[in-house]
């Protein structure tokens, strides 16, 4: 399934006792129609933050019988809210995980420094910097960040989980309107590590830092308290990507190899 959702209201995408979530109130509309059990649950591409916001969401479940899948959508968005929409549904092979079979995720980071603010009907979606922003400064930090690093010092610690990722994109651009967007693009992010590299670049975009120091911050080998987590809201999910078909095993079973730097990483 392609799930798109505004994430101001949901407690994130995993279920949580007595909260809002995305995979919960999903779960629940699955069960209405199918009356699946849904344990292990939906296994999902990304399992984005509180306030985080998707257009390219994608995860799977197995179902006991099958449907059209055009059916399935129009079923399953007659029962979700208007901050929920599973916009596609197709059959997927047996070996197929939308986790581990992913080579990509894809997000985007919208800020304005108009002195203004955000406008109205897109201050759910875009974070209002107090200061001007210079283009320049914000691709020069977000060039030393890309390619294959450790990135602890933007990660939250998780016991017996690498913080070493491949970023295979990271760019900002201006749009007509005004707004910044951060792009960045790695086959995978540790918890809150978008929003702090996001953090980071908007302090040297300012002018409050050098953006040679957003490069510096990856010689750290734990969280940096200099680095300051952007706001949910201007984060969203817009993409995953995945192999051929014929791939999705080989994928999955690559995916779960614990990463570790080679000895020719260069370390900044």
């Amino acid at each position: 399934m392609d799930v798109a959702y505004d994430g101001a209201d949901f407690s994130g995408w995993a279920v949580q006792p007595d909260r809002r979530t995305v995979a919960g109130v999903l779960g629940d509309a699955l069960r209405t129609l199918y009356g699946v059990d849904l344990e292990p649950g939906l296994t999902v591409a990304g399992r984005t933050d509180a306030g985080v916001h998707a257009t390219g969401q994608v995860c799977h479940l197995d179902l006991p019988h099958s449907e059209l899948p055009d059916r399935m959508s129009r079923r399953l968005n007659g029962v979700l809210p208007g901050d929920l929409r599973v916009t596609a549904v197709s059959a997927a092979p047996a070996d197929f995980d939308a986790r581990f079979a992913a080579t990509f995720r894809r997000y985007e980071y919208r800020v304005t420094d108009a002195p203004f603010g955000a406008m109205p009907l897109r201050r759910r979606d875009t974070l209002a910097w107090p200061r001007p922003l210079e283009l320049d400064r914000l691709n020069a930090g977000a060039a030393l960040l890309v390619g294959e690093h450790d990135y602890a010092a933007f990660c939250r610690h998780k016991e017996n989980a690498t913080t070493i990722r491949e970023i295979t994109r990271l760019d900002w651009r201006r749009d007509s309107d005004g707004i910044l967007v951060a792009t960045v693009q790695a086959d995978a992010f540790c918890q809150a590590m978008v929003r702090s590299l996001v953090g980071a670049m908007l302090f040297a975009g300012d002018g409050r830092r050098d953006p040679r120091w957003v490069g510096e911050l990856l010689s750290m080998r734990s969280r940096s308290s200099e680095v300051t987590v952007a706001p949910a809201h201007g984060l969203a999910l817009v993409a995953v990507g995945y192999p051929d078909p014929a791939d999705f095993a080989g994928q999955a079973t690559k995916t779960r190899r614990l990463r570790v730097l080679s000895p020719t990483e260069p370390q900044l």
